[in-house]
């Protein structure tokens, strides 16, 4: 499901984090760079986000796994809620008293997921956009790093790999986060470097290790990172509101989607994805998706209408085609008991840009995928590097953390008196 029933927010989702970064190591590499020209950006010292943006990133890290969607869904749902009650309010991170109830497995497991969230916010401020998980390295029980992202600076040099590591144990220190991510960067990431996976060549790496100590709240951050060496060109940080086409490998984009698709609740549009990744026998042809527009923050956002109402078809007016009335949403989400908080959306031009072009794969055929696309990438939103920028986001009655691929978690869907509506068909795309 991609909406979440949930009791009254507390002050926790008004509430934007920073997150100072402890270290920064870098460790050589032969040879440097592993593609000429490449640049990695600056790790920013600071970063500062929405909880529900990350959330949202816990959950798009879960959902590259290999599991069954639906507990795949399930596993994304649970992010919004532990994030609520095991976080602290205020601008610092610092975990809930709540937190010491969790057995010893289940912390673990929480700031696993922790972990992997503040790693995916991390790659995201240094401007890398698509992701999968990093299974593909290796088929062997040889440890590889946890992430793949491409875009931003690595386009047109290959990936980076992206190693994360939570803790929330008595014993988190700054020494003992320093060493884990140093020694997690030499087992799982720098055997990797120059290997070459479906994605593309790893050309760098990183190592991220997030640990809080649950009672005096000291929190650390600390990176391990490929050293470039042979480089005479200074990295230039990332555009913070960067927005445009740029080129993607197919195989990349169709991960990155399966999982932002998934976390919307359009299956349909994932079981399409799978038969271009994977084969077998395609999907039916009538099983479209229907999506509503909504506005928010000054841009247009598409949500799933089959999360949303997943029993309900659309009435069609003869010379409009299908239409929602407002009023109906609203007395089936009553009766059924679901608020219209915390719904995973795509920006409009994201959107609209990947199913036009899933559906010309579709039509195409498997055997004649292109190896790469040109896709838009969005200026993120409820994710900042700077926390000395005037105007603090203070928690917008309706706030939307985005990340570059154009997934977003909308706080509240606004009402609106007559939603638009989208059709996409797999072969005909929107008509």
């Amino acid at each position: 499901m991609t909406i979440v029933a949930t009791a009254p927010a507390r002050a926790l989702w008004r509430a934007e984090k920073t997150v100072t970064r402890s270290g920064h190591h870098l460790r050589p590499h032969t040879p440097s760079p592993v593609s000429a020209g490449f640049v990695a950006p600056p790790v920013p010292t600071h970063i500062a986000f929405r909880p529900e943006a990350l959330a949202a990133s816990m959950a798009r890290a879960l959902t590259l796994r290999h599991a069954p969607d639906a507990m795949l869904e399930r596993w994304a749902r649970m992010q919004l809620l532990e994030v609520e009650y095991l976080v602290q309010d205020g601008a610092a991170f610092a975990l809930a008293p709540e937190v010491t109830a969790l057995a010893d497995a289940e912390r673990s497991g929480f700031a696993g997921r922790v972990g992997a969230g503040v790693t995916d916010l991390l790659m995201n401020t240094l401007g890398y956009t698509w992701r999968d998980n990093a299974v593909c390295l290796s088929a062997s029980l040889e440890p590889h790093a946890d992430f793949i992202y491409g875009g931003g600076a690595v386009s047109a040099h290959g990936v980076v790999l992206a190693e994360a590591h939570g803790s929330f144990a008595q014993a988190v220190t700054d020494g003992r986060m320093r060493c884990e991510s140093s020694a997690k960067y030499r087992r799982q990431v720098k055997p990797h470097i120059g290997s070459v996976c479906p994605h593309g060549k790893a050309v760098h790496g990183y190592s991220v290790a997030f640990g809080s100590h649950p009672t005096t709240h000291d929190t650390f951050l600390h990176v391990t990172e490929t050293k470039i060496t042979n480089s005479r060109k200074k990295a230039a940080p990332p555009a913070a509101a960067a927005r445009g086409l740029a080129p993607v490998a197919t195989s990349l984009a169709l991960a990155s989607h399966r999982s932002n698709f998934l976390l919307m609740g359009a299956s349909r549009i994932v079981a399409w994805i799978d038969w271009l990744r994977n084969g077998g026998p395609p999907p039916a042809d009538d099983l479209v998706a229907p999506f509503v527009t909504v506005q928010q923050g000054g841009q247009r956002f598409w949500v799933a209408l089959e999360a949303l109402l997943p029993f309900v078809r659309p009435w069609t007016r003869p010379d409009e085609g299908p239409f929602w009335a407002w009023e109906d949403f609203e007395r089936l989400l009553e009766a059924r008991r679901i608020g219209l908080d915390n719904v995973f959306a795509m920006e409009e031009w994201a959107a609209n840009s990947f199913l036009s072009t899933l559906s010309a794969m579709i039509d195409g055929g498997r055997e004649q995928m292109p190896a790469t696309l040109e896709l838009p990438v969005i200026a993120l939103s409820g994710l900042f590097t700077d926390p000395e920028r005037p105007g603090h986001d203070d928690g917008a009655r309706y706030p939307v953390a985005q990340f570059r691929d154009g997934l977003a978690l909308l706080g509240r869907l606004p009402r609106i008196e007559r939603p638009g509506s989208r059709i996409w068909s797999p072969r005909q795309g929107f008509g």
